[in-house]
């Protein structure tokens, strides 16, 4: 007869940093750790144990409905989700520079033109997937109407040169999302699914895989070969909320606003935060679904439209300088306070914008972050076509910086009266 086995577990804390951790590990004898015995839910997990009515809670997407042939095999509120861009080549693929880009593909797609089966040439980046296409006679010719606008980290837009073959995973999903060629509008809330802070944030645009984490897209429409739009919250996921609510006047629409207010609750990321590290979310039903709707509707509004928001009042203070003007893009948030570089220095920065955080960071440090100066890994890109100098975009950055602020306190105040 065979014995079933026994696990233990121990872990120690994330906080602890790693010097104690490897100093407990080394003045610990083995039979002193505190084990624990553990077993396994009823999904398999073994630790990160829940105790709540998540499992009870509508499925927002899944692979079921994805891949369902009929309305009647539906059984989620969104039907069609995907991945985001992985490209396996961002500094040949993006820039902030139309230009640069355009005189990067040329000389990528020169290249690869000239590649055979056994004869790589080594000066562009390549990958398993770009092999594979050079080996089955895949052509790519240049064309401007690839070059798109798309998200590559939350605020940041650059453009993109959208060509399946040197993007490696570029499919259909993203077709289905913004047309042939990826530039009709649509409103995106793009998930986290990284297993770490669980972010979301609406976007109109194609986007990166590592936008806001390891996103995952669930648009409000899709399109179809010949351009159509169609809906793309299922009529399953409209009838649980017409039927819920005893109210025919629900709309898709509805539906999506109220998605994105929900998934910024507090209470709901506090209550559900172990299920969100390993699944995607589910949908409660709140009480006053109108107030839900408008939250979500004045949330979308603000993250879309952050380029048009109101520029906060930061103060600018600029001083005389012999030295060379290098730029910093550092945040002192105890003192409100952006260094752009030796001259520029924004005042007046509220607390509260820094509480609006997109994972690990928050939106203002995500612009500082991306517009850093900062070496090229790619050795080509290094020696050929790193063009870029944050002093060129610098008046950019600052209005950004101000737009962005006004969205991160109204953020703030919207998520606010959630709580109240």
């Amino acid at each position: 007869m065979k014995k079933s086995a026994k696990i233990y577990y121990f872990t120690l804390t994330d906080e602890m940093p790693r010097e104690d951790k490897l100093s407990w590990f080394s003045h610990t004898k083995f039979k002193d750790i505190p084990f624990d015995r553990i077993e396994p839910d009823k999904n398999h997990n073994w630790i990160n144990i829940t105790d709540n009515d998540f499992d009870d809670l509508l499925p927002l997407a899944n692979k079921e409905t994805k891949l369902a042939k009929s309305q009647k095999e539906e059984q989620a509120v969104f039907k069609l989700f995907s991945n985001g861009v992985a490209t396996n080549r961002d500094e040949w693929v993006y820039d902030f520079s139309k230009l640069n880009l355009k005189e990067k593909i040329k000389f990528f797609i020169e290249k690869y033109s000239r590649c055979s089966n056994d004869n790589f040439d080594l000066s562009i980046k390549w990958s398993r997937d770009l092999k594979k296409e050079l080996n089955s006679g895949k052509k790519v010719t240049f064309t401007d109407k690839k070059i798109i606008n798309s998200f590559y980290r939350p605020f940041i837009k650059k453009y993109q040169y959208g060509e399946r073959i040197l993007n490696d995973v570029l499919t259909q999903n993203h077709y289905d999302m913004f047309g042939n060629y990826l530039i009709n509008n649509n409103k995106i809330i793009a998930i986290d699914m990284s297993k770490k802070l669980f972010n979301i944030l609406s976007i109109n645009h194609l986007v990166d895989l590592h936008f806001n984490g390891d996103s995952q897209c669930l648009p409000l429409y899709h399109y179809d070969s010949e351009g159509n739009r169609h809906d793309n919250i299922t009529d399953w996921g409209l009838t649980q909320f017409q039927t819920h609510y005893q109210d025919d006047t629900i709309t898709k629409e509805n539906i999506f606003h109220y998605t994105y207010a929900v998934l910024h609750n507090p209470a709901y990321r506090q209550k559900y935060e172990l299920n969100l590290k390993r699944e995607f979310p589910r949908l409660p039903f709140y009480t006053d679904f109108p107030q839900w709707i408008n939250w979500g509707q004045q949330l979308m509004d603000l993250h879309l439209n952050y380029e048009q928001a109101k520029k906060y009042k930061l103060k600018q203070i600029d001083i005389e300088t012999i030295k060379l003007n290098k730029p910093k893009l550092k945040a002192d948030k105890e003192a409100g306070k952006i260094y752009l570089d030796q001259i520029t220095t924004l005042q007046g920065i509220p607390s509260i914008a820094w509480d609006y955080k997109l994972g690990n960071r928050s939106a203002l440090e995500w612009i500082l972050d991306q517009y850093k100066e900062k070496t090229p890994r790619d050795p080509t890109i290094a020696a050929k076509f790193n063009t870029y100098r944050f002093a060129d975009y610098k008046l950019q950055v600052i209005e950004l910086l101000q737009r962005v602020c006004t969205v991160s306190v109204e953020t703030m105040k919207i998520i606010g009266e959630m709580s109240e």
